[in-house]
């Protein structure tokens, strides 16, 4: 899948596709064509880089009721050719998302598209998950056969039905179908789920991995062999040394975390980590300094697990590094440093906006640790963060942190936040924006009233406004 382009930060459609509250602000004061164009591209085309963390689907939702839009760019993306050329959920996931939500507002047409796409379209599973929060038990009788009719009767259609049913990530609609009196509908379903549980019995019959009695020299082989194949077991392999090493067991330990292959060397090195072992922090430092690619990027990871005063300590000298392990000591300053590694965080942070941009991967620890240390001279580089970043989890963790950095916050980016595509910066701006702007209190009021809008988003706005809140 190819990063998506996102448009600059000052442009309707780039406000929209980072999902900003000043997206839905400037849509509404601009002519309906253009911003329901805006929307469409969104929706149509996915803007977000890590589309299983950052929500939008909820943002665009409610834009599409505001603006009072139509749905005939969506089915016709939902429904043309390239459904069938490009399978991958991601093309259409946020499409079925926005949808579901609309049907839950009350848009009949939004759920009858999504009754459709669930008998017809190649992400099926993604929309009868959608109707399974939302539509009737007549709508789900209905689509049983349609649904069933992916499957051939035969032994290996009934093994992919059982493995479908068994990985639901919704079960509504099969236990609706299963207590169906259908013979092509009841009976298929509920073998489908007696497969199911089987399988998932079989399995936990036959773990694989370390058995008790295991050796330590067993343990490192048994994370060698998953490095080469392509599986990283450092924390498993770790846990299990935790479970089976003694006293007498930590020269080899210690051997393999200094001299051992790849994959025993980074669990070796996970181990000691964990067990805060007097010699580990040296040993990391010559794993970065190994050469290796593997070895430097494991012992980082380990490292990074630690949260004792040695750690920070160490960090305190690693952070003029200019590696990975430079990095991650100013993670754990970030993390975990007190008041005089102030200007160490604020320097990793400038430092890494600067040469990396606004949305380096280091950045949300820098970002959380700036608001935790309370370091007021980096709010003008938050500021940048919250706009430029293309990540809605890092705006909302950068807006977390001006509200303890920034004393504009509550009557700037606090304001616009009500509107934002994550519940959690919503949570924030309920609990710091300035209710003396009539548009917040008229905000507070609808998101009090919204029956999609997250708990704890109702629940920081009553704590706000209190008893003279009426909705």
């Amino acid at each position: 899948m190819f990063e998506p382009f996102i448009a600059p930060s000052g442009t309707l459609l780039g406000l929209l596709q980072r999902g900003r509250g000043d997206g839905t602000l400037h849509a509404l004061a601009a002519p309906r064509a253009e911003a329901l164009a805006a929307l469409n591209h969104c929706v149509l085309d996915d803007p977000r880089h890590d589309w299983q963390v950052e929500n939008r689907s909820l943002y665009y939702a409610r834009l599409y009721l505001d603006l009072h839009g139509g749905l005939d760019e969506i089915e016709a993306h939902l429904f043309g050719a390239e459904d069938h050329l490009d399978t991958e959920e991601s093309r259409t996931g946020l499409a079925l998302a926005v949808l579901g939500h609309l049907a839950s507002y009350g848009r009949q047409d939004a759920l009858l598209l999504l009754r459709r796409y669930a008998a017809t379209g190649t992400n099926w599973a993604w929309a009868l998950d959608e109707l399974a929060l939302r539509d009737d038990d007549a709508g789900l009788r209905a689509l049983a056969p349609s649904v069933l009719a992916r499957f051939p009767a035969d032994a290996e259609g009934a093994a992919e039905l059982a493995r479908t049913v068994r990985d639901a990530f919704e079960p509504r609609p099969w236990r609706l179908w299963a207590e169906d009196r259908r013979d092509t509908v009841g009976p298929r379903v509920r073998a489908a789920m007696e497969q199911g549980s089987f399988d998932r019995w079989q399995r936990q019959m036959r773990p694989t991995g370390p058995r008790p009695g295991w050796s330590v020299r067993a343990v490192l082989d048994w994370a060698q062999e998953g490095y080469e194949r392509g599986a990283v077991l450092y924390g498993p392999a770790a846990r299990c040394l935790t479970a089976v090493a003694g006293p007498e067991d930590r020269p080899d330990i210690l051997a393999a975390a200094r001299d051992g292959a790849e994959g025993a060397r980074g669990a070796a090195l996970h181990h000691l980590a964990e067990a805060r072992d007097p010699a580990v922090l040296d040993l990391v430092e010559h794993a970065a300094d190994s050469g290796s690619h593997a070895v430097a990027e494991a012992a980082v990871a380990a490292y990074r697990r630690m949260c004792g005063d040695d750690a920070v300590a160490r960090a305190r000298a690693w952070i003029r590094r200019a590696d990975a392990l430079g990095t991650a000591a100013a993670e754990v300053l970030a993390c975990r440093g007190t008041a005089e590694d102030s200007p160490s965080v604020l320097g990793a942070l400038r430092e890494t906006v600067r040469s990396q941009g606004p949305d380096a991967p280091a950045l949300p620890f820098l970002v959380d640790g700036a608001g935790r240390l309370g370091i007021a001279c980096a709010a003008p580089v938050l500021r940048h963060v919250y706009r430029e970043t293309a990540s809605s989890q890092l705006r909302g963790r950068t807006a977390r942190a001006l509200a303890a950095t920034d004393p504009a916050f509550a009557t700037g980016f606090a304001v616009e936040c009500l509107w934002d595509c994550e519940e959690t910066t919503r949570e924030v701006a309920a609990q710091h924006a300035e209710t003396g702007d009539i548009r917040v209190a008229e905000r507070l009021r609808r998101l009090a009233a919204d029956p999609a809008e997250e708990v704890e988003v109702q629940l920081a706005v009553r704590n706000r406004i209190g008893p003279d809140l009426q909705v």
